[in-house]
């Protein structure tokens, strides 16, 4: 007999380190997720006892994916006396010879659940939250407390993707080759939307939620060693970059940093070493797009010492290079903000006025940050005024709300 503190223990360790791996090599053999995470908690369940009495088996994972394997199919048999259609997958199920676990199989298990939550067909605001619970194993209140949601309306659009997964028989499969530049692009923007939201939160009274952020690091890390593709080396690059200057965003009050007044000091050079390497790697394969172009971008402002170091010249030229690959009008105004740097605020105030006369970025308020910041630097005290009301009237970051009326009580 093993004594039950010691077992507790050692489950507790495997929950942490391998439950999102049996989860998802059970959801690849029971074929829902419901009843895969069923099966997980009742193998921990039902460990606590027989590891006691039989020990600690070689293999804990193998163990635990059995034993939730056949608690599953033993549920669906006494179900059936009330539900054929219970019978009938009970039947399906036991017909599946008994689960192969070989090392590279349950990593593309793995793969498999991050690009079935971010499949294309499940609702745009249901794969997030879906890939945090899932591959991440947030709970639904943690979510909700990121996004400043209620866990009901996460909860329900879980449980919809779920439906749309089951309904539609969208398969658990990593997508063929000629698929695959289409659904890793879902991937990677779902896994960029968590950290955005992390690195810079759309509302509440912090600016950043590291929490968040250092998840979608972690899920980049993830793909990553299950798909070594430049651009999913490029996110990660790219995150790790933006990352690095977290301590020296904000005051110690709380207040708001801009990135030319930064302490360098602050920034983590560690996360500056491993995404600059990431970086290079990624622009030597030339199979390289849009992340890795930010990254690199990212990159020449980490490499420079001071702010009046950086190599605006590259940086734009990195910018035209991102334009066309990914011609964006948030891309165009990030590259009028290096021009100012470059030529002075008249050049960078042309191309925002040009941005916003079509129509574009209205409702974007750094947009009429950037345009009130060079009004402010021309003298045109009366039009920075009015872009930076306007920006005020459209964010709901403490911080950045502290910031601009700083800058309108200085105007």
């Amino acid at each position: 007999m093993i004594a039950e503190a010691e077992v507790r223990q050692q489950l507790e360790l495997v929950y942490r380190q391998e439950s999102r791996r049996i989860l998802a090599t059970l959801i690849r053999l029971l074929g829902d997720f419901d009843l895969a995470e069923e099966a997980l908690h009742e193998a921990f369940f039902i460990a606590v006892e027989r590891w006691q009495r039989d020990g600690i088996p070689a293999s804990p994972r193998a163990w635990l994916v059995s034993t939730g394997r056949f608690k599953a199919i033993d549920g669906l048999r006494r179900r059936a006396r009330f539900d054929v259609s219970q019978a009938r997958l009970a039947q399906a199920l036991e017909s599946l010879e008994a689960p192969d676990l070989c090392e590279d199989d349950v990593e593309d298990d793995r793969l498999r659940l991050i690009f079935t939550c971010c499949h294309p067909a499940l609702a745009a605001d249901a794969q997030v939250p879906l890939t945090l619970r899932e591959v991440c194993d947030l709970t639904t209140e943690e979510i909700a407390r990121a996004f400043l949601t209620r866990p009901g309306a996460i909860a329900q659009r879980i449980v919809r993707a779920k439906v749309k997964i089951r309904e539609a028989r969208i398969p658990y499969q990593v997508p063929s080759l000629a698929e695959l530049p289409e659904r890793l692009e879902s991937v990677l923007r779902v896994i960029y939307l968590v950290f955005n939201e992390g690195y810079s939160a759309t509302s509440g009274a912090s600016l950043t939620r590291s929490d968040l952020s250092e998840e979608a690091i972690r899920l980049g890390r993830l793909l990553l060693e299950l798909l070594p593709d430049p651009e999913v080396m490029g996110l990660l690059a790219l995150m790790l970059l933006q990352a690095s200057r977290n301590r020296a965003r904000t005051s110690a009050d709380g207040e708001l940093v801009l990135l030319d007044e930064q302490d360098r000091a602050l920034w983590d050079r560690a996360l500056i070493s491993e995404g600059c390497a990431l970086v290079e790697q990624a622009l030597r394969s030339r199979n390289f797009g849009p992340y890795s172009l930010q990254a690199a971008i990212a990159a020449v402002h980490a490499e420079a010492a001071t702010a009046a170091d950086t190599d605006w010249e590259q940086i734009i030229g990195l910018y035209d290079v991102l334009l066309r690959a990914q011609p964006s009008a948030v891309v165009e105004l990030n590259r009028a903000v290096a021009l100012a740097r470059r030529d002075g605020p008249q050049a960078g105030l042309a191309l925002v006025d040009a941005i916003l006369a079509r129509g574009e970025l209205l409702d974007y308020h750094l947009a009429h940050c950037a345009k009130a910041e060079f009004c402010r630097q021309l003298g045109q005290t009366q039009q920075a005024r009015s872009a930076f009301e306007t920006a005020l009237g459209m964010t709901q970051v403490t911080p950045e709300r502290r910031f601009i009326e700083r800058r309108l009580s200085q105007l």
